[in-house]
């Protein structure tokens, strides 16, 4: 007998991911020039590495850590927490996770049922919408306003809300856009949440990313709101931590241990050793969060002026945070973002993400990340300067 394997209708129904096709693509040409990957090029600091490196040492690092995370780091992320987001926690309501992501997952299947819907921004992170379709829940995808800075539109998520919308999640600053939702934006998006008794779900993984006169604007921090968010922050973005797999999220003591539920059995416990490595980057300088801030809005500005150069090709809007940027493609090719990213890659050796990958307002735009040195985004750009000349 030859019978197929049965898999599940929820795998077996999400489509390839086109992130990461494009990344195994990257890796059949020599030479690439890299603006796809949203990760830090920078080494994790010193001090956050010797933290880890002292935990092994002093036999730390072998077992497993209580479920919720080692206490210390719970107490120093309450401090942060006070301190950077203005959200009054508690160690109880803290969940130490395995990077965002985790924590994530483990939040939408502790507040959604089969076929409970969930609105979400359009362009918006990919892994949020399988996130919602893994828990056998519905994304309904809201277009943002593209031409007001990818603003959020309170009459379309009103008239997306069903007697069936559980939850709203977002991405603030925004992956891939960029944008760092607005004080205004999020109280509107906080009073719909509170009319129609809506759980609200955020990824702030960019939080200390943003640039001029733009602020990181915490809506767990409204009061208002106590009981109704789950704020997911991560270490991997603020300190060069990808590896780590470190992330954590606040939410209310009822919440807390329904999340767990779903918790452990994705994870038991997040790696101890990056639990005390997290420790040691709450309790050390700072000055290296700052560093790459810095950066970053370099590296943001030097890629806008690049992108200026060809506005035949590409129309943008600047970017308030994040290490990300979304342009919109003005050519005929770039209807078919996936293909025209295959094209920049096998013809100009230049790796970019296709923006179909963010939903359904992201086709005909892609995804660069600014996150990396000056001279590779100068690499890639003369590249295209070529290629669209061709």
């Amino acid at each position: 007998m030859n019978e197929q394997v049965s898999i599940s209708s929820r795998v077996a129904s999400l489509k390839k991911s086109a992130i990461h096709e494009m990344t195994r693509l990257s890796k059949q040409v020599e030479d690439v020039a890299f603006l796809s990957w949203a990760k830090p090029t920078s080494d994790t600091p010193t001090h956050i590495k010797e933290a880890a490196i002292r935990a092994i040492r002093d036999g730390l690092v072998g077992g497993y850590s209580e479920t919720s995370g080692i206490f210390p780091l719970r107490e120093e992320i309450v401090k942060k927490l006070y301190r950077d987001n203005g959200i009054a926690a508690r160690a109880s309501e803290v969940l130490v996770t395995v990077g965002a992501v985790e924590g994530l997952s483990a939040a939408i299947m502790a507040v959604i049922d089969p076929g409970d819907e969930v609105i979400l921004p359009t362009p918006t992170y990919s892994t949020h919408i399988r996130q919602v379709l893994l828990a056998s829940g519905k994304p309904i995808l809201v277009p943002l306003v593209e031409k007001e800075g990818y603003r959020w539109d309170h009459e379309a998520v009103k008239n997306a809300i069903t007697p069936r919308t559980k939850a709203i999640m977002y991405c603030s600053p925004s992956n891939p856009t960029g944008t760092a939702f607005s004080e205004t934006d999020l109280r509107g998006l906080a009073e719909l949440a509170l009319k129609y008794n809506l759980i609200v779900v955020t990824d702030e993984a960019y939080e200390y990313f943003t640039f001029e006169n733009t602020m990181h604007f915490s809506i767990g921090s409204i009061p208002e709101m106590n009981g109704r968010v789950i704020s997911t922050y991560t270490f991997t973005k603020t300190y060069a931590m990808t590896g780590w797999r470190i992330g954590y999220l606040h939410a209310s003591e009822s919440l807390i241990p329904q999340i767990t539920k779903a918790h452990i059995p994705f994870a038991i416990c997040a790696p101890v050793v990056s639990q005390y490595a997290a420790l040691g980057a709450l309790q050390g300088p700072q000055d290296c969060v700052q560093k790459f801030r810095a950066h970053y809005s370099a590296m943001r500005d030097i890629m806008c002026e690049r992108l200026d150069r060809l506005t035949h090709v590409f129309d943008y809007q600047k970017p308030g945070g994040s290490y990300l940027m979304f342009p919109r493609i003005l050519i005929d090719e770039g209807k078919d973002s996936l293909d025209f990213c295959k094209k920049l890659l096998f013809n100009a050796k230049v790796s970019a993400t296709p923006g179909i990958a963010f939903g359904p307002t992201g086709e005909s735009h892609l995804r660069l990340s600014f996150c990396v040195s000056e001279e590779t985004i100068h690499k890639a750009f003369d590249r295209m300067d070529t290629y669209f000349k061709r």
